[in-house]
């Protein structure tokens, strides 16, 4: 996409929780004041947009590592290997900062439009699955 000389670089903002020192945070009782937000600056232009229906996740001791590629078979077992294209490689402390990020991003998610259902088998329709295995495979 060409970028426009009249206009600059899009900069979104990004609310994070200000961290607490060791003085400060530790010894606070329930009269403590609300964590401050700070605002970071955030630039997405050079950011890549990919879209994933499989994830691994393995790591070290030191390292998380969770690759993510396109299953062209979501059902059963894939007759060929899934292409993995991308690889964050992350230490364990962000991976914990993103695990907290997603669980409220998802539970909000789920406040507003219900519970996400993981388990593919339960969240396909009966009348549906009664009908596809009712009719004989198509012949080519």
């Amino acid at each position: 996409m060409a970028k426009s000389p009249d206009k600059p670089e899009e900069k979104k903002e990004a609310e994070v929780p200000a961290l607490e020192s060791p003085a400060t945070g530790s010894g606070a009782g329930p009269a403590a004041q609300p964590q401050q937000r700070l605002q970071v600056q955030i630039d997405d232009s050079k950011a890549l947009a990919a879209y994933s229906n499989f994830c691994r996740v393995t790591g070290t001791p030191e390292e998380l590592i969770i690759d993510f590629g396109l299953n062209p078979q979501p059902f059963g077992v894939p007759a060929s290997p899934i292409p993995i294209t991308h690889r964050i490689i992350s230490n364990f402390y962000t991976a914990k900062r993103m695990l907290h990020a997603l669980q409220l991003t998802i539970q909000r998610h789920e406040a507003t439009f219900g519970v996400l259902e993981t388990d593919v088998q339960k969240r396909v329709k009966p009348s549906v699955m009664a009908n596809r295995q009712a009719q004989p495979p198509a012949r080519q």
